[in-house]
């Protein structure tokens, strides 16, 4: 553990961060795979309800800095192909 007080607040802000980030994260592979699974029921009410949740949740993640807006933005692309093509 550190000693000096201004390394002791980075590592607990870099800890609360790296919670937030792995949450944020978690939330968007979620979104991701729940579109995946409407996408393989076929039902396209449901593709697009999810498609939109998906891309929410990659603006916020871009928005916050957890992921980068480039990254984001490939997957959202990724995500209405599919839905497209269905």
């Amino acid at each position: 553990m550190a000693n000096i007080k201004s390394q002791i607040k980075r590592v607990k802000t870099n800890e609360k961060r790296r919670q937030r980030n792995k949450s944020v994260k978690s939330a968007v592979r979620t979104a991701i795979r729940r579109f995946r699974e409407a996408v393989e029921s076929g039902d396209t009410e449901q593709i697009t309800v999810q498609q939109r949740a998906a891309s929410r949740a990659l603006d916020k993640a871009a928005s916050k800095g957890v992921i980068h807006a480039n990254q984001a933005s490939n997957k959202k692309a990724k995500i209405a192909r599919k839905a497209a093509s269905v």
